[in-house]
């Protein structure tokens, strides 16, 4: 059985002991989580919502919150002395799924 969630403005498609990296989410390490937003859910008969599943539910525990590897961002222009270099590091919560409530 899988499930397809909406979180952080994307789609992740999702399954039982999966271990998924979302968006930053507000949550201490160990805690549960629910996500809502189910699109959709498969296995042997498939449920589509529209927009979303009805009563549907996927309940996960926060693992680790993180950054990921630092992104540089070089900006330049030819022939007027202008560089600039500026980094960016993402912030993710590491969930481990538990349970798919259809």
């Amino acid at each position: 059985m899988y499930a397809i969630i909406e979180t952080g403005g994307k789609q992740i498609r999702v399954e039982i002991d999966s271990k998924i990296y979302v968006e930053k989410l507000d949550a201490e390490v160990g805690s549960e989580v629910t996500f809502d937003k189910v699109i959709m859910i498969g296995g042997e008969n498939k449920v589509f919502g529209k927009p979303y599943v009805e009563g549907a539910k996927v309940v996960a525990k926060v693992e680790k919150q993180g950054k990921e590897k630092k992104v540089l961002v070089f900006k330049y222009k030819s022939k007027a002395n202008y560089r600039r270099l500026q980094g960016h590091r993402q912030p993710y919560t590491c969930v481990v799924i538990t349970e798919i409530k259809a």
